[in-house]
């Protein structure tokens, strides 16, 4: 599922008064071998990336695992997802920001832009996330978008997941992914999460996410249109037994010429 971040104009549950209980709906451990992956693109590029901006950063599961040898600066929506990013990476900047639009006046090695891009559901509000990462990527630096679909991998399916923690609060969840409408540039995730508190009260919560589901070409596009030299690459598969898999999209941006 998606890391964290609540999109453009939502207002889902998931990322508001239910953010307390994501790290045990989506247990960092989860993301250790997406990180491994980033980690290894962002060690491998002409200069090694040293500062980071994450776009979208959620609870900060990602962020956790590169955070050592970085200094990371960490962008979302959502103030309730930034303060559990906070209690995991205290270290890092946390700002709350709208990805499309935010300009922060600094230039960094990478920005990342994991699966909260997910959220961008329309042609015109991708090419803003796209021309904030370009905005903030300095000549020579990388971007890497990691959605969960694009429309050629989307695969209908059934996914669950969840964790619990020392204080003996327990969560899980299910999840469905449909394509209600093919053609279009979204899906939609249908979760039911399951909450039991350390008093045993059982909180049962349902909720639909509309996420975006671009073609490949479309992304690539748009990335050239913004001024970035980009390619497509594999990614790690989308966990929780969902059907679907990943797609990076790894954008330099030219170095300025004399």
């Amino acid at each position: 599922m998606a890391s964290g971040h609540d999109g453009p104009d939502t207002g889902y549950l998931l990322y508001r008064e239910l953010a307390g209980w994501w790290p045990l709906i989506s247990p960092p451990a989860e993301y250790a071998e997406d990180a491994e992956l980033l980690t290894a693109i962002l060690d491998h590029t002409d200069r090694p990336a040293r500062s980071v901006l994450d776009l979208g950063s959620g609870g900060g599961h990602v962020a956790a695992y590169l955070a050592d040898g970085r200094s990371l600066t960490l962008v979302d929506l959502s103030a309730e997802m930034l303060a559990v990013s906070r209690q995991l990476n205290p270290d890092c900047k946390h700002v709350q920001a709208d990805m499309r639009t935010v300009r922060l006046g600094r230039l960094f090695d990478a920005v990342l832009v994991h699966d909260a891009v997910d959220y961008v559901t329309t042609e015109p509000e991708l090419r803003q996330v796209i021309a904030t990462a370009f905005a903030h990527t300095r000549p020579g630096g990388i971007a890497v978008f990691a959605p969960d679909h694009t429309a050629e991998t989307f695969q209908p399916g059934t996914g669950a997941g969840g964790g619990s923690d020392a204080s003996g609060r327990q969560a899980s969840f299910t999840e469905r992914t449909s394509d209600p409408k093919a053609g279009d540039n979204w899906i939609l995730a249908e979760y039911e999460f399951t909450l039991r508190d350390t008093d045993d009260t059982v909180r049962v919560v349902t909720e639909a996410h509309r996420l975006g589901s671009f073609p490949r070409r479309t992304w690539l596009s748009l990335l050239a249109a913004a001024g970035f030299d980009a390619a497509a690459r594999p990614g790690v598969s989308s966990g929780n037994d969902v059907a679907s898999r990943r797609v990076l999209f790894v954008a330099r941006r030219p170095d300025v010429c004399g």
